[in-house]
């Protein structure tokens, strides 16, 4: 049965973030608020944790998971980012924008896309969320919290506890998140002189990164 924490959306308690990032390192996966909408998250090493989480969400390894990063510092260590990439993601950080990237040695190889070696980066703008990873010490894997065979996330922590009870091993409540998808940006193609591609139009503007 999952534990159920109850935050406060602009001055969260670390006394309980710190319980649910200890369920973290321990292999726990968590239901967390972001700026876009409720996420999975789990310790990014822990491969029975990858592979609980997939199962929850009833997804194969080609669905890009993402790595939620405190900074631009911390995403720089898990992809190959030159100085046009850069620029751009400096814009849409943090904030509601999940950027594609190739994945470095430091992202091991079950968590990138199989074929593409890519993966997901965001720096989420959202307090309690950024003090979880903090408490953590390290990115956390992340996949949307919307139920299989459906295509709205979930947003509602009541709900996402009737349903997920069983499966989580605790959830954040901090209350409605805005409930709109990333704006998801593959600059991979900015790698070898082309132009970034809108894989999604979200919550976050393309104005804002001048595109």
């Amino acid at each position: 049965m999952a534990q159920y924490f109850e935050v406060h959306p602009d001055n969260p308690q670390p006394r309980l973030l710190k319980q649910a990032a200890t369920l973290l390192q321990k292999g726990g996966i968590v239901a967390v608020p972001t700026d876009s909408s409720y996420a999975l998250v789990c310790h990014l090493d822990d491969k029975d944790a990858v592979d609980r989480l997939r199962r929850i969400r009833q997804v194969d390894e080609k669905h890009h998971l993402t790595l939620l990063c405190r900074d631009l510092s911390e995403l720089a260590n898990y992809a190959r980012v030159d100085n046009r990439q850069y620029r751009l993601l400096k814009l849409g950080t943090p904030g509601p924008y999940t950027f594609i990237l190739e994945a470095t040695k430091e992202v091991p190889r079950r968590v990138s896309h199989p074929s593409r070696k890519t993966i997901g980066l965001r720096v989420p703008d959202r307090k309690g969320l950024q003090m979880l990873l903090e408490l953590h010490g390290a990115p956390l894997l992340a996949t949307t919290l919307i139920p299989a065979g459906e295509s709205e996330p979930l947003n509602d922590p009541q709900e996402i506890r009737a349903r997920y009870e069983k499966l989580l091993d605790a959830i954040v409540d901090a209350g409605a998140c805005p409930l709109e998808p990333t704006t998801v940006v593959d600059l991979t193609p900015m790698g070898t002189g082309g132009d970034p591609e809108v894989v999604r139009e979200g919550r976050g503007s393309l104005q804002a990164l001048g595109m």
